[in-house]
C-alpha cells in the first residue's frame, strides 16, 4: 500500500499507535525527538525504532516530497512479516543497523555537550569571581548553579554497546551485499534487541536534554538570575576605562555564542536580552565610564541611615557582651570579599551572626511593644534584616528607609509583615505556628511539663502567656523559615547585604497588592484551591446534613530577607479545619512571585488533602489527589496509558525531585495552572486527568479548553458530575423556596461555587 506525503508533512506524530511499519520509496524523513533528529532516506523503514512498544518513540516528517511503501504491524510479531516477505529482510536490517548508528552518534554527542556546558558554567563563574576579587566586590551567588552537579547517570548504557553494534554492522553488510540472508528469526531476534537498547538509550538522552535545559537556564533565564547577568552588571560596577572591561566584554561576547547555541533557551528572551545588552554596551562606551558613576547615589537619607547599626543596638537594649558581640561580627562580615565562601571561617562567622542577630531582634521586639514610635532604621531592622548602611549599600538603603515607614502591608486582607504577625500573636488575634517537629505552642508546654522542665501551674499559666507566645514564634518558626525562605542555605546569614541583591529591589518587592493579584490569578484558574469541604445542617428549614464548600484563604507573611523561596509552613491552625493556611515568603522576592504562589498552593493542595485523609492519604480504595498521583508515580513503569517518552520524563523528573512524591506533585501543578491552564498543554494523559479531577480550571477556562481535544473527555465527565450537583441544588432550592426562611447564605455560596 503506497502513500504519498508533501513536503512537511507530518507522517508519523511521536506517541500515535503503532500500528504499520514504511519503507521509503522516494525522498527523505527527519526522524524527530526532544532534542534532536536523524535523517531516513530511501529503502530506509519507519517505525524500527518502536517494535516492542504500542506507539511510535519517534515523530516522523516528510523533508520533501516523500512515497512510502506500509506494512500492517502487530507488536512482536516482525517475525510473522519477514517471513512473508523475504525480500524486505536485507532493507529492516542494514536500515535497523543504520538508525542504531545515529541514535548511537545522538547519545556521544548530548554527553559531550552535557559536560563541556557544565564545564563552561563552573569555570565562567570562576573567572567572574576573580574579576569581582580584583575589583574587591562581593561576588553573587546564583542559585541554579549553586544546585547543579555535573552530569551523573544512574542507569547508563553499557560502554561495550558501541562496539557491539559496529562489529554486528561489519558482520553483516558483506553478507546482505552478497545475498546471504540471515533467518529471519535472526533478524527478528536482532532488531527487537535494537528496539530495546534504543529505548534504552534515549531514555538516557532524555535525562541528558533535562540536564542539559537546567544548565542552559544558569546561562539565562526569565527571572534574569543567571550568569549573563553576573557578567553585564559587573561590567555597569568596574566601568569601560578599567583594565578588565575588555576581558568581561569578551567573556560576554563568548556567552551569547553559546546562548545562540543552546536550545533549551527561549529565543524571545535572548532576542529581548541580548538587545538590551548592546544598547548598554553602547552608552558605555559613548560615556566612558561605569553606569554606576553616571548615576547620582540617593543621598536625600544619608543622615538618617547614618550610624545605622548603633542606633538599632542602643534601641534593642540587649545585653552589652551582646551588643560587642554583634559590632564585632558586622564588621568583619563587611571586610570579606566573597561572603558566600564555604571555608571553616567563613562558616563560623555567618553561624555566630545568625544567632546573634536573633538575640538582637528577640530584644528589639520586646522593646518596640512599650513603644508607639519606633525609629525608621529599626522598622528596617523589623521588616528587611537592615544592620548596617555600607553592608546594604547606601542607595539601597536609602530605598528601604522610604518604604519602611509605610510599608505596602495588609494583615486585613491577609497578608503581613513579620514584625506585624509577632504582634498579632502578641495581641491574642492569632495563635504561634507550629514547630520544626510539628507541635504547636499547646503541644510544646505539654511535653516540658511531661518531661518535668515545667510544673502543671507553670504549664496553665504558660497557656495563655502573650510574651512567651510571641517567644516562641521569635525562636521556632522565624528563624528556621528565614533561612528556608532565603532558599541558598549554606550561605544563609540573616543581615541585609547589598552581595544578595540580585534583581532590582523595587521590582522584586513583596507588596500585600502583588501579592493578592498573583493569589487572584491562581484562583482564577484553579478556583477550588482554597475551598473546603464542611456539612451544614438547618433541621428548623429542612436541611439535615448538606456538603458545603467555604472558601479560606491563607495568611502570608513576609519574611525579611531576599529569598528565592515560598514556603507552606501549615495547611491549618490545630485541629480546626476551617483556620487559615500559613504560607511565607522572602519580602524581597528574588524568582517570579507568580510561580512562587503557584508552588505553595501545590504544596498547599497537597498537604491539605493528606490531613483529610489522614493515614489513609495513599489508599487508593478511597480515591483522592494524595492517594490517585501516589499510585500513578509508583507504578508508571506499568502504565499502558503512557508513551515511553512520557515515562522516561516521569524518571527523569523523579530523579530531579530526589524521589520526593510531593515535589513531583507540586511541580506537575505549577506547569497545570501556569501552562495547561493558558492552553499550552504540557503533561501526560495520566497525570493531566488526576489534576483535572482534583484540581478543576474554572468555568472560564474550561469553555477556552474546549476546543482541544485533549480535554474533550475529561472535560464531558466533568460536566456530567458537576451537572449532577447542580440538579440537587436545583431541588433543595424548590423546595427552600416554598418556605419562609429563605436561602441560608451557606447553600447560595455552594450554588455558585458548583456554577463556577
Amino acid at each position: 500500500m503506497a502513500k504519498e506525503f508533501t513536503s512537511g508533512a507530518v507522517i508519523c506524530q511521536s506517541g500515535q499507535p503503532f500500528q504499520f511499519l514504511h519503507m521509503i520509496v522516494k525522498g527523505t524523513v527527519r526522524a524527530v525527538y526532544s532534542d534532536g533528529e536523524f535523517f531516513l532516506d530511501k529503502g530506509d523503514i519507519i517505525g524500527l525504532c518502536a517494535l516492542q512498544h504500542d506507539s511510535y518513540v519517534f515523530t516522523y516528517i516528510a523533508v520533501d516530497d516523500v512515497t512510502l511503501a506500509s506494512f500492517p504491524y502487530k507488536t512482536g510479531k516482525l517475525s510473522d512479516l519477514l517471513s512473508k516477505k523475504p525480500d524486505f529482510t536485507p532493507l529492516v536490517v542494514k536500515s535497523g543497523l543504520k538508525q542504531m548508528r545515529d541514535v548511537m552518534e545522538a547519545y556521544e554527542l548530548t554527553k559531550y555537550d552535557c559536560d563541556s556546558l557544565y564545564r563552561y558554567l563552573t569555570d565562567s563563574y570562576k573567572e567572574y569571581c576573580t574579576f569581582c576579587e580584583r575589583y574587591s566586590i562581593s561576588p553573587r551567588l546564583l542559585p541554579e548553579l549553586e544546585n547543579l552537579s555535573p552530569l551523573v547517570l544512574e542507569e547508563d548504557i553499557p560502554a561495550w554497546l558501541t562496539d557491539y553494534y559496529e562489529n554486528m554492522a561489519a558482520i553483516l553488510t558483506p553478507a546482505l551485499s552478497a545475498s546471504k540472508v540471515p533467518t529471519c528469526h535472526f533478524v527478528n531476534g536482532l532488531l527487537m534487541k535494537t528496539s530495546l537498547d534504543i529505548s534504552s538509550i534515549m531514555s538516557v538522552c532524555h535525562i541528558m536534554y533535562d540536564y542539559k535545559a537546567d544548565l542552559a537556564r544558569v546561562l539565562m533565564n526569565e527571572n534574569r538570575l543567571d550568569l549573563f547577568d553576573l557578567y553585564t552588571s559587573l561590567l555597569s560596577r568596574i566601568g569601560h576605562g578599567q583594565e578588565d572591561s575588555t576581558a568581561v566584554i569578551a567573556a560576554a561576547g563568548r556567552m551569547m555564542l553559546h546562548l545562540e547555541s543552546t536550545g533549551s533557551i527561549d529565543r524571545t528572551l535572548y532576542e529581548t536580552r541580548v538587545r538590551e545588552y548592546k544598547e548598554f554596551l553602547a552608552a558605555l562606551e559613548e560615556n566612558g565610564t561605569g553606569a554606576a558613576e553616571g548615576k547620582p547615589e540617593q543621598t536625600q537619607n544619608a543622615d538618617a541611615i547614618a550610624g545605622s547599626l548603633n542606633a538599632i543596638l542602643d534601641y534593642a537594649r540587649c545585653e552589652p557582651e551582646t551588643a560587642d558581640a554583634f559590632r564585632k561580627q558586622i564588621t568583619e562580615y563587611k571586610q570579606q570579599i566573597d561572603k558566600n565562601a564555604t571555608d571553616d571561617a567563613n562558616r563560623k562567622l555567618r553561624l555566630s551572626l545568625t544567632k546573634t542577630f536573633y538575640q538582637v531582634y528577640v530584644s528589639a521586639f520586646k522593646e518596640s511593644l512599650k513603644d508607639s514610635g519606633i525609629p525608621t532604621v529599626v522598622k528596617m531592622f523589623f521588616l528587611f534584616g537592615y544592620v548596617d548602611e555600607e553592608l546594604a549599600g547606601r542607595e539601597n538603603a536609602s530605598y528601604l528607609y522610604s518604604i519602611a515607614e509605610r510599608f505596602p502591608s495588609s494583615p486585613e486582607n491577609h497578608v503581613y509583615t513579620v514584625y506585624e504577625w509577632m504582634k498579632a500573636i502578641y495581641e491574642g488575634r492569632k495563635e504561634p505556628s507550629r514547630n520544626e517537629f510539628d507541635a504547636d505552642y499547646t503541644a510544646y508546654i505539654h511535653e516540658l511539663k511531661t518531661t518535668g522542665k515545667i510544673t502543671a501551674q507553670k504549664e496553665k499559666e504558660m497557656a495563655d502567656d502573650k510574651s512567651a507566645k510571641v517567644l516562641f514564634e521569635l525562636e521556632n518558626m522565624f528563624p528556621l523559615v528565614n533561612k528556608i525562605t532565603f532558599g541558598r542555605l549554606t550561605t544563609f546569614c540573616p543581615v541585609f547585604s547589598e552581595h544578595n541583591v540580585l534583581k532590582d529591589l523595587e521590582k522584586s518587592l513583596v507588596t500585600a497588592e502583588k501579592a493578592n493579584a498573583a493569589l487572584h490569578e491562581i484562583r482564577a484558574l484553579d478556583f477550588g484551591a482554597y475551598y473546603r469541604e464542611t456539612f451544614y445542617s438547618n433541621p428548623e428549614i429542612g436541611i439535615a446534613k448538606e456538603t458545603v464548600n467555604v472558601e479560606i484563604l491563607p495568611d502570608i507573611i513576609l519574611m525579611p530577607n531576599i529569598g528565592i523561596r515560598g514556603v507552606m509552613w501549615q495547611e491549618i491552625e490545630g485541629k480546626r479545619r476551617t483556620t487559615p493556611a500559613r504560607v511565607m515568603t522572602s519580602v524581597f522576592q528574588m524568582e517570579d512571585l507568580m510561580s512562587t504562589i503557584a508552588r505553595l498552593t501545590g504544596e498547599y493542595r497537597w498537604e491539605m488533602c493528606k490531613r483529610v485523609q489522614g493515614a489513609r492519604w495513599n489508599d487508593l480504595s478511597e480515591p483522592s489527589l494524595t492517594s490517585e498521583y501516589f499510585d500513578y508515580i509508583q507504578f508508571y513503569k506499568k502504565n499502558h496509558d503512557l508513551t515511553p517518552e512520557a515515562k522516561d520524563k516521569i524518571k527523569s523528573a523523579m530523579q530531579k525531585a530526589k524521589n520526593n512524591y510531593k515535589e513531583m506533585f507540586v511541580r506537575d501543578y505549577v506547569t497545570w495552572v501556569l501552562y495547561e491552564g493558558a492552553g499550552s498543554p504540557r503533561m501526560n494523559k495520566v497525570a493531566r486527568n488526576i489534576l483535572f479531577t482534583y484540581c478543576p480550571f474554572s468555568k472560564a477556562v474550561r469553555e477556552k479548553l474546549k476546543a482541544n481535544p485533549l480535554y474533550k473527555e475529561i472535560l464531558e465527565r466533568y460536566d456530567i458530575k458537576n451537572s449532577q450537583k447542580l440538579h440537587h441544588m436545583d431541588n433543595l432550592y424548590q423546595k427552600l423556596n416554598k418556605g419562609s426562611a429563605g436561602i441560608p447564605d451557606e447553600i447560595a455560596t455552594q450554588r455558585h461555587f458548583l456554577e463556577s
